[in-house]
């Protein structure tokens, strides 16, 4: 994994170019410690920041073709790289043995059409000097990112929002439709980013741009949703892709280690990394002082039944500074979800022994992991009870104070939770699902005004959901919530310090099987994962299905209970926004605070923004009154 950059703009001299090339590239070092080059020629320029993976003494960049015309930079990985580079070898001379060459080769022989043969993740700009064309791509299921800012003289591309902040010749104005999405869900739609004019190229699609024209994205992919296989034979071939997809991902030149939390997820890509070794693999986890979120026990236990080399540390939270420097340098907007800090504290631990770390992000979304789906089965009966019922028992939850504690501990949290998403569903009507909601559209209202009529579109969902309310979460999730949220958390965390992570659940192959079909073929009653644990819950011990499902969480509760509240309201005081409602922030610290309700997660996204706001140059920030 790397950090790439791509600036083409005629009005700068190539003097000028070759340094802001750089600079830019340089804020990247984090994401490639092991070599920083750049290219160009008049009018454009490219960067690499180098994490070296898979041809670690000859698969530097930016890298070039013989001629010349075709000059590539790529951050990523091409897991099925040897099988492509035999292929290719009667039309290419290779010169190196890393999976960059191959991608160069493949793209110059066949173009875009190259990418469906490709298993691996990936975000790459490969122009071409001849023609003078420009070609982005992004992996199926948007694991790498990529932003960029197109003019019809003028492009930049970059792997994070800072990088590409750095290329522009002025800071960005906040893009007011993706600010009021980020309070709705903790993020952006996919596509948009906070900045005014700086967009995101789409997970599985490509983009098209030369000088004079204007950029244009194309799907090469896209959930492609067939009639389920009968369960005896889809059991069969999860088990077989999943093997598939953590063998493909356990190809490096350098040692892989694995993420093992205790839970189903990484328990089985540990368990099945472990048998496709030839030595203990190493594992890592982070624990927590507060029982309620700590599952360290539970990944001692499974490393000692999978023999690995384990290491653990504790995590006791993170200094306010560090945070505003992964905030601020790495995810560079304002941002929901707060494991974004545990994944970087385990992620620091792994990087002292290992580049690449395997992790089992993906299976909650595409085997029915969430306990929001199993709520939205009770929902439809719920839902059928007569109102005054419901409401009483929703007013009834609601003066009863809300557990600090996590969900997973507490079922009064989870009927409360319960209750809170049975008022939206009622408030909201036939409105589709997008993502986990922060803010209703009403609560939206009183603490953005100006904002609660903004907001980007969500991204259409396959027509064979229809009629499946709960695969039409799962697919939304798989849209939205994965490659906005989880993927951006993943990457950023685990970049932050120089390692490389990979997801064997979202191998694409594994992805078309899992959401295939209907919803039904994940439950059993009231229990998800149903076909998982058919296909592969041999492969760990019986102790770990009966465990309760518990999210990579953090103590928030407690934490906007002290300081961090009062920090939340005076950076919003001195940050010179007027977006959203300082009064309407202090009821929820109020609240919050005298324990009726635990608002800490809304007020985590708050702190975010008010932490990147006040990070901004200040001509970036129009004036808005609060309406």
């Amino acid at each position: 994994m790397c950090g790439i950059t791509f600036l083409h703009d005629a009005a700068l001299s190539r003097e000028a170019l070759a340094a802001r090339c750089r600079a830019a590239i340089r804020g990247m070092a984090h994401r490639g410690p092991d070599g920083i080059e750049t290219a160009g020629d008049e009018q454009w320029h490219l960067g690499h920041a180098r994490l070296a993976i898979i041809g670690i003494s000859d698969g530097n960049q930016p890298m070039s073709d013989p001629s010349g015309r075709w000059h590539l930079v790529y951050n990523g990985e091409i897991y099925n790289y040897v099988e492509l580079r035999d292929a290719l070898a009667a039309r290419w001379q290779f010169r190196t043995r890393s999976d960059t060459e191959v991608l160069l080769a493949g793209l110059a022989l066949d173009g875009a059409a190259f990418l469906s043969r490709l298993n691996g993740m990936w975000a790459f700009a490969l122009w071409d000097k001849a023609e003078r064309r420009l070609l982005l791509a992004r992996d199926r299921l948007g694991k790498k990112p990529l932003y960029f800012r197109a003019e019809r003289e003028r492009f930049a591309c970059a792997s994070e929002l800072p990088a590409l902040r750095a290329l522009a010749d002025t800071a960005p104005a906040v893009d007011l439709d993706s600010l009021a999405d980020t309070l709705r869900y903790g993020c952006t739609m996919p596509g948009h980013t906070v900045d005014a004019g700086s967009s995101e190229v789409l997970p599985g699609h490509i983009l098209r741009w030369s000088p004079g024209s204007t950029a244009r994205q194309e799907a090469f992919w896209s959930l492609p949703l067939q009639p389920a296989e009968p369960l005896p034979e889809a059991g069969r071939r999860v088990r077989e892709l999943l093997e598939s997809a953590v063998r493909y991902r356990l190809v490096a030149d350098v040692e892989v280690g694995a993420f093992l939390s205790g839970g189903i997820d990484s328990s089985l890509v540990s368990a099945l990394a472990a048998r496709h070794t030839d030595h203990p693999l190493r594992t890592f986890s982070i624990g927590f002082a507060d029982a309620s979120f700590d599952e360290s026990p539970y990944a001692a236990r499974m490393a000692q039944f999978l023999g690995t080399v384990h290491e653990s540390a504790v995590y006791a939270g993170s200094e306010r500074a560090e945070m505003i420097e992964l905030l601020v340098r790495h995810v560079g907007m304002p941002f929901g979800d707060a494991s974004l800090l545990p994944t970087a504290a385990v992620s620091a631990l792994a990087a002292r022994r290992v580049k690449v770390a395997l992790s089992g992000d993906g299976a909650d979304e595409l085997f029915g992991g969430y306990q929001r789906y199993l709520g939205r089965v009770l929902l439809r009966w719920y839902t059928r009870l007569p109102q005054p019922l419901q409401r009483s028992a929703e007013a009834l939850l609601r003066v009863l104070p809300e557990p600090l504690q996590h969900h997973s501990r507490s079922v009064l949290k989870k009927a409360q939770l319960f209750a809170r998403n049975a008022a939206l569903m009622r408030a909201g009507g036939d409105a589709a699902y997008v993502a986990p909601r922060f803010f209703s559209e009403a609560e939206l209202a009183v603490l953005a005004p100006s904002l609660a009529s903004h907001g980007h579109a969500a991204p259409a969902l396959p027509e064979r959901v229809h009629g499946d309310d709960v695969l039409a979460m799962m697919c939304a999730d798989a849209l939205v919530y994965l490659p906005q949220d989880i993927l951006v958390k993943t990457d950023r965390a685990s970049m932050a310090h120089s390692l490389e992570q990979r997801c064997p659940f979202l191998d694409y192959r594994l992805v078309e099987l899992a959401l295939s079909g209907g919803s039904a073929q994940h439950f059993r009653g009231l229990r998800g994962k149903a076909l998982l644990r058919e296909s592969v819950g041999e492969l760990t011990p019986p102790w770990l299905w009966r465990r309760r499902k518990q999210g990579f969480a953090v103590p928030l509760g407690a934490w906007f209970r002290g300081e961090l509240a009062d920090d939340l309201m005076n950076t919003l005081q001195h940050s010179g926004q007027s977006w959203i409602d300082p009064a309407a922030v202090r009821r929820l610290v109020d609240e919050h605070r005298a324990g009726s309700v635990d608002h800490g997660q809304r007020l985590w996204l708050l702190w975010t923004y008010a932490v990147w706001l006040a990070a901004k140059p200040a001509a970036a920030l129009p004036a808005r009154a609060v309406a």
